[in-house]
This record gives structure tokens, C-alpha cells and sequence, in this order.
């Protein structure tokens, strides 16, 4: 797909976080659903088959970037939250991409949206 349509993008709230920069605990979290390593992997095969993570290319060191929050022990509060939510996009339109927000004032569930610029 990524050969065909070079202006492809897969988004939303994927459940799952990626790498260990992705999610507030990781050793706490290495045996809980949505971080498991055969989930991971499982987005490492988007990148395998040559999708880009828009947000970990205009943030590749960035900490905290979470779009999620459990909604029990105060974790939206304290900020212990995972980047769950993802623009995967072809390299070409991956390399249109200009900025990104996590826009935290305007939650509407235990999720903020992410929000992408491309520049066309």
C-alpha cells in the first residue's frame, strides 16, 4: 500500500504504546495489555512495511507525549499516561508534516486528540 499510495495515512487510537518513551511506566507496565512486547511488535511492522510515526519524527527524543490517561489513581493529574493514539503515514506525506499537538485543554474522554500539520 505504501508503494501504490504514497499519500497514506493510518490514524486513531491504536491501544497499544509503542516504545518504552511512549508510556509513563514502563517497567510496571512490561506485562500489561496494550504494552506487551508481541503488541508492539505488531506496530513494528508498520514501520517494516514503510510507515512512518509522524510524532516520533517531529519528536523523536520527546517524553510525554501521551494522548491517554487511565482514568483511576489520579493518572491524568500526575501526567502517568501512554501515547496510544498515532498519524502512521506513507514517507512521502510523512515528510509534509510541519507540526504536531496533543491538545490536552480539550479532552473530551481519557484520551487528548493529536493533532498533525501538513503542509501541501
Amino acid at each position: 500500500l505504501a508503494k501504490k499510495e504514497p499519500n497514506t495515512v493510518f490514524l486513531g487510537d491504536f491501544n497499544i504504546a509503542h516504545k518504552e518513551i511512549d508510556i509513563a511506566s514502563p517497567k510496571e507496565n512490561a506485562k500489561t495489555s496494550g504494552f506487551l512486547p508481541h503488541e508492539r511488535a505488531w506496530l513494528d511492522r508498520f514501520q517494516t512495511a514503510g510507515f512512518v510515526d509522524v510524532t516520533r519524527k517531529l519528536a523523536p527524543e520527546q517524553k510525554d507525549l501521551y494522548t491517554w490517561w487511565s482514568q483511576r489513581s489520579g493518572a491524568w493529574a500526575r501526567n502517568v499516561g501512554w501515547r496510544i493514539d498515532y498519524h502512521w503515514a506513507t514517507p512521502a506525506l510523512a515528510g509534509r508534516a510541519k507540526s504536531f499537538t496533543v491538545d490536552r485543554e480539550h479532552r473530551g474522554s481519557d484520551h487528548a486528540p493529536l493533532m498533525l500539520r501538513y503542509s501541501f
